[in-house]
């Protein structure tokens, strides 16, 4: 069987010849003396393989067959080549373009690009190039200013034709607003530069991002990735290459660990100290919602800011900076204290009389205050009740108020007197009849105000007896509270110095402002009358080591402004009312007390250790 020629490479020579040309095809080994020829003229030639004759071109010109002749099998297929160079052409590369820096790797497709001697980009050799194939080569691109150049081939047959590059700029950034957001990413932030159209990728510290818009070549639009807090360089790719950096600072998160003070009136205007990491930058301060309208960041680990108004309750308190918002902690708005009664009302210019305030939201009381004078001992048993002793201060009607961390409250009137002043009766005050063992009634006796006893739990009597303005305390915790109060009222009383001396029977005396003291009873068989001399705050104390004992039809006459509140009789034993006694004043018993029929008391009947006995009588506390 005669050889098979499949290629010549190459298949163009110059024609001076002794160049080497390589024949493949089958069926040159083993077959007898063999004859390589180019047209007629014989030539030298190794047989590399069955496949494979290297042979030396002989000298000739123009284009000729080139045959493979087997001595007995007979000769081979011709095929062409040609004395003189062929010009390769080019059709195409790809890419077509690639940034400025080189590097690009292209693939260059056309003509007789065998034996190619060099590859120009814009008449700068290109950095590498392999020939593939007499249709292909590949090549990487050398730096090159941008813009496009031709690319060209070189063989020996000549030149090519050129195909367009274009060496693409490489984006420059240089602007970022905002320059700072928080690490959980998602600030919009604006890129300014050149050469950004075409953009691929925009990197934060090598952490991509994974939405932007190319607004124009000189702008891009990206939301930021995810980071961890620091400063990191952002940059752009484009085909022209990677930009350089600019700066973005992931901010940390603040956090908050403390508040002082921590908690202020719901007016609003405290001054607070928060303390925590990351609160530079601190952009707002949140007080359950209601923003702080004033504040200052004394560094990255201290805020002072004027609490804003806000309802009474406990809110979290959070700080805003670019990194994000803080954690909360706690603010208490208190509310500011009201105040209902102060008893008694009425005391000694002197001081030192023990008042009870009652009201709310006297809980974390820091100062009592009587017309501005403040009083140096208070005690807040809970938050509807404060004990205070108050100051000394001038004659007249002053305001009492409370101050608490909610503010101060409203005031009520405590009346200073320059004279005596009233024993206080506490909560017993309230009481028109309090017992100590029992309270006994017969007939319709009328009580305006409480009614109670105690330690004793009887009460009988009620009905036909009637209690108005008040309520019935039967050994209950009221009851044992006024028992207490009386108690001390008591001692109160007979601690007062006497200022004159009376005889047994008080009837037909006018007696003004003071404390009399009778070393046994004290009686009453007529009228006696109580001058209050025009002064409201007038105070009468009587003060019988044994008995009280009226009789039938007496009279405690009050005139010029003394009133039955500020008169006290204490009994160093039991009281008794004769019948229809128009009596004034409260009783303070040390026994018992007995009102007999008909009798009217304006004032309190209390008895300390014993019963109370009424019959048919009308009894008004004051």
């Amino acid at each position: 069987m005669a050889p098979v020629i499949t290629s010549l490479t190459p298949s163009f020579g110059p024609p001076a010849g002794f160049n080497s040309v390589v024949i493949t095809g089958s069926g040159f080994a083993n077959v007898g003396p063999l004859a390589v020829r180019f047209g007629t003229t014989a030539t030298t030639f190794t047989i590399d393989s069955n496949t494979q004759i290297t042979a030396i071109v002989p000298p000739g010109t123009g284009t000729v067959n080139v045959t493979v002749q087997a001595l007995l099998d007979g000769t081979s297929n011709p095929l062409p080549y040609t004395y003189g160079a062929i010009v390769p052409t080019l059709t195409s590369i790809s890419p077509a373009s690639g940034p400025a820096a080189g590097g690009t790797t292209v693939v260059l497709t056309g003509t007789n690009l065998t034996g190619a001697t060099a590859v120009s980009f814009g008449g700068t050799p290109a950095t590498s190039f392999t020939v593939n194939s007499s249709t292909q080569i590949t090549a990487v691109t050398p730096a090159h200013s941008a813009g496009t150049v031709s690319v060209t081939v070189t063989t020996a047959g000549g030149t090519s034709n050129g195909v367009a590059f274009t060496y693409i700029a490489a984006p420059t950034l240089t602007g970022i607003a905002p320059s700072s957001g928080p690490p959980s990413g998602g600030t919009v932030v604006v890129l300014t530069g050149t050469g950004l159209t075409g953009a691929t990728a925009v990197s934060f510290g090598g952490t991509p991002a994974t939405l932007f818009t190319v607004n124009s070549d000189t702008q891009i639009t990206v939301l930021t990735p995810a980071h961890a807090a620091g400063t990191v360089l952002v940059t752009v790719t484009t085909p022209g290459g990677t930009s350089n950096g600019v700066a973005f600072t992931y901010i940390a998160v603040p956090t908050l660990t403390g508040i002082a003070p921590s908690s202020g009136p719901p007016s609003g205007g405290t001054v607070v100290v928060l303390t925590g990491t990351g609160l530079t930058g601190a952009t707002a301060v949140s007080f359950g919602g209601t923003p702080a309208t004033l504040f200052t960041v004394n560094s990255d680990t201290q805020i002072t800011v004027l609490t804003p108004a806000h309802a009474a309750g406990t809110v979290l308190v959070t700080v805003t900076t670019p990194g994000g918002t803080s954690n909360g902690v706690a603010f208490t708005y208190i509310a500011v204290p009201i105040l209902l009664t102060v008893v008694p009302n009425v005391g000694p210019v002197t001081g030192g009389a023990v008042v009870v305030l009652t009201g709310t939201g006297l809980t974390g009381a820091t100062a009592v205050s009587f017309g501005g004078t403040p009083a140096t001992l208070f005690t807040v048993n809970s938050d509807t009740q404060i004990t205070v002793l108050t100051p000394a201060h001038a004659a007249g009607t002053v305001l009492v108020t409370v101050t608490t961390p909610g503010g101060t409250s409203n005031g009520v009137a405590y009346t200073y007197v320059s004279g005596l002043a009233p024993v206080n009766l506490g909560t017993a005050s309230s009481f028109a009849v309090l017992g100590a063992a029992t309270v006994t009634n017969t007939g319709a006796t009328a009580i305006s105000g409480d009614l109670g006893v105690s330690p004793g739990t009887a009460v009988t009597g009620f009905p036909p007896g009637t209690v108005t303005n008040g309520a019935i305390h039967a050994g209950d915790a009221v009851a044992a509270q006024a028992h207490t109060d009386l108690q001390a009222a008591y001692i109160d009383a007979v601690g007062r110095t006497p200022t004159a001396f009376v005889v047994a029977d008080l009837a037909g005396q006018t007696l003004t402002s003071g404390v009399y003291k009778a070393v046994g009873g004290i009686g009453l068989n007529g009228t006696v009358t109580l001058d209050g001399q025009g002064n409201p705050n007038a105070v009468f104390i009587f003060q019988a080591g044994t008995t009280l004992i009226t009789g039938a039809n007496s009279v405690v006459n009050l005139i010029n402004g003394a009133t039955a509140s500020n008169v006290f009789w204490q009994v160093g034993s039991s009281a008794t009312l004769g019948a229809n006694t128009n009596f004034a004043g409260n009783i303070l018993a040390f026994t018992s007390v007995t009102v007999t029929t008909g009798t009217t008391a304006n004032g309190d009947v209390l008895a300390l250790n014993g019963a109370v006995t009424l019959d048919t009588n009308t009894i008004t506390a004051p």
